[in-house]
């Protein structure tokens, strides 16, 4: 019998042609099970490596930080060295300069991302936007902190916090756009049209209906975009500077946690080494949670 034959015979009974022969399929099965077992081994490897790497971080960061924690950390302004101080105006300045960035970004990048997903369909400008938040996603944070310096620093002579919010609403806007766009696209068609065929207007159906529907979703990547800025130190340096003094005013330099650390990381006093240790592991703290937060939200969603 020749081997078209014997493969024709072996196909009309649904049976692979190597189980004819016990010895090719014995070599088979050694030779995938080899290739599964050194795939298999190097995942696993790779992520030991990495949960290693990780830990010496947290381990790290918990074990110089923890040392500087103190009241004084969270009820004094950063001083000259040997002083004393602590993070206050720059915890503040933080919280102030993340929140205004997220509230200018947020509604921006919402309003893109639902016409992107709702209205565009693929034309050429819902296609060139797509593309240019892209870019912005993918863009050096540093980037932005000079595009915003070359718009309202330069222009009117000072830093300022209000110019750091702009910054950082402009890394939050693609971050919410394609959160936006990718979770009202999740939604099923014969939700929108049994919407439309009841009458509502399309506004109606967005607002009462797909936003309710994407709501978790859109949530988690509002918080994945605040955990990105509240660690964002290149914009800053551009744009607010930091500030050694207390100072609320959008007008004026602001302080914030990630220019304070590394401005005081650098620095050849021990105390402000140890701040600097100590507004990481805030920082840390921050974000960790901030994406635990995200993490439980889009485990509700789906």
């Amino acid at each position: 019998m020749s081997a078209s034959t014997r493969i024709d015979d072996s196909m009309s009974r649904g049976i692979p042609g190597a189980v004819k022969d016990p010895k090719v399929a014995r070599a088979l099965g050694i030779r995938r099970h080899r290739t599964n077992s050194l795939i298999k081994a190097a995942c696993v490897a790779a992520t030991i490596v990495g949960l290693l790497l990780l830990a010496s971080i947290l381990f790290t960061l918990i074990w110089r930080g923890a040392l500087g924690l103190s009241l004084s950390v969270f009820t004094s302004s950063t001083k000259p060295p040997g002083s004393g101080g602590g993070l206050l105006n720059a915890i503040v300045g933080s919280l102030i300069q993340t929140a205004i960035g997220t509230l200018i970004g947020t509604p921006l990048g919402l309003l893109v991302g639902t016409y992107l997903s709702e209205y565009g369909h693929g034309s050429l400008l819902a296609n060139t936007v797509r593309f240019v938040s892209d870019v912005l996603l993918s863009a050096p944070s540093i980037l932005i902190g000079l595009f915003i310096y070359q718009l309202l620093v330069e222009p009117f002579g000072g830093f300022s916090g209000i110019a750091g919010c702009l910054a950082l609403a402009v890394i939050v806007i693609p971050i919410v756009v394609r959160t936006t766009e990718d979770m009202l696209g999740l939604i099923p068609p014969a939700l929108r049209e049994a919407t439309i065929g009841l009458g509502a207007p399309k506004w109606k159906m967005i607002v009462f209906i797909c936003y309710r529907a994407a709501q978790q979703g859109i949530a988690t990547g509002i918080l994945l975009a605040v955990a990105r800025i509240a660690g964002e130190t290149a914009p800053l340096l551009f744009t607010s500077l930091g500030n050694l003094n207390w100072s609320t005013s959008l007008g004026q330099p602001m302080a914030s946690l990630p220019v304070t650390i590394y401005q005081y990381a650098g620095s050849a006093f021990e105390d402000w080494v140890q701040l600097a240790w100590v507004g990481a592991l805030l920082i840390t703290v921050g974000v960790l949670a901030i994406n635990i937060a995200a993490r439980v939200l889009l485990h509700r969603s789906n």
